[in-house]
């Protein structure tokens, strides 16, 4: 292989509002992302997979029929990141694809299911596809997740600082970067998914991009201190979870009748500055780079700056645009795969060891 080799990365993440894709050149010195293509998921696939999220009848045949269509619209967004970098498909390595989540158990005897069909991606594609990067990790008893924080440490470890790299989509997730080493990383709650779900159900559209309807509402004391005691916060990592845990009927035993629904969405942008901040208290960062879709909610921002005492800037400040960084985190575990250099982190995840994570399937 030459020392430099090109891969794609591809991501739909919690938030489910779209398929990212990046060509990025990797080499064990570092990742440059050469192209980017965004493209929204066809609404009636979405649909189908956000109720797969949560448990329903006739899932096997739903999650089948959505396994190959997401396949599809993953070769399809491939095809047009390589025709808009004027790239040719054989120039490419591999493609790396985490796919969708839909179920995520961690614990004894854990599992995690991701939807998006490799084998129709690899045919459609013409080129090599590695997926299921999840589940090794679990039966080496991991969480299976993050799967982010090798690839911050790759990326964004800086041997002067204590670095934060925070991830903000549908679940908001941190990586501990010491002076450039990886100590520790977890997911600390949700971020955009209930934001997300809540504006939709009150305001209509997806989401609020700038947060400027929670900027607008004022936190409510009672309803904060009431999701705050969920277990989940106060569980020591590692831990993971997912939009199947934090979703409209965990929100709902919270409210009461007379919470004005604007007050509730500035009361869950509350809940996700303050969970992150106090999941890094104790580390002391110097510096805290965002990445993910919530680096543009300029009211989620503040409130983070505000609580964790430091401005929060941008992973492009480190050098790889912020919504770009988990499409261009999977094109490193392609890479990886291919390097045979493990994916996993332990002292992220609680594996007993170190492992190259992914299944290849060829065209």
């Amino acid at each position: 292989m030459s020392s430099e080799s090109l891969f794609v990365g591809l991501m739909t993440g919690t938030s489910l509002d779209g398929v990212d894709a990046v060509l990025a050149s990797v080499t064990h010195a570092g990742t440059r992302v050469l192209a980017h293509h965004g493209s929204d998921l066809p609404s009636a696939l979405r649909a189908d997979l956000q109720r797969l999220c949560r448990p329903g009848d006739d899932e096997i045949d739903r999650a089948g029929a959505c396994h190959r269509a997401l396949g599809a619209h993953y070769a399809d967004a491939v095809a047009a990141l390589l025709s808009k970098a004027n790239v040719p498909a054989g120039a490419v390595t591999a493609i790396g694809c985490h796919g969708q989540t839909v179920r995520h158990r961690p614990g004894d005897a854990g599992f995690s299911v991701q939807l998006g069909c490799p084998d129709t991606l690899a045919v459609r594609s013409g080129l090599p596809v590695v997926s299921n990067f999840r589940n090794k990790d679990m039966v080496l008893g991991g969480q299976g997740a993050p799967l982010a924080p090798r690839f911050h440490e790759h990326a964004f470890g800086d041997p002067r600082e204590r670095r934060v790299v925070l991830n903000l989509g549908g679940i908001a997730n941190v990586s501990l970067l010491d002076k450039g080493a990886l100590i520790g990383g977890f997911d600390t709650g949700p971020a955009n998914t209930l934001l997300d779900q809540w504006h939709q159900r009150h305001q209509g559209g997806d989401y609020d991009p700038r947060g400027d309807w929670a900027a607008g509402g004022e936190v409510i004391p009672a309803l904060l201190d009431s999701l705050l005691g969920d277990p989940y916060f106060h569980l020591p990592p590692p831990k993971s979870t997912g939009r199947e845990y934090f979703h409209q009927d965990w929100l709902a035993p919270h409210l009461g009748a007379d919470m004005a629904p604007r007050d509730v969405q500035a009361t869950l942008a509350e809940l996700t500055a303050r969970t992150v901040a106090e999941a890094i208290s104790g580390f002391h960062a110097d510096r805290l780079l965002v990445c993910g879709g919530g680096v543009h909610n300029r009211d989620l921002l503040n409130r983070l700056a505000r609580h964790c005492g430091l401005p929060a800037g941008s992973t492009e400040d480190a050098g790889v645009a912020p919504e770009w960084v988990e499409a261009a985190a999977f094109a490193w575990l392609a890479w990886a795969f291919w390097e045979r250099v493990p994916g996993n982190a332990p002292q992220v995840t609680g594996a007993g060891r170190s492992a190259v994570l992914g299944h290849l399937s060829l065209p």
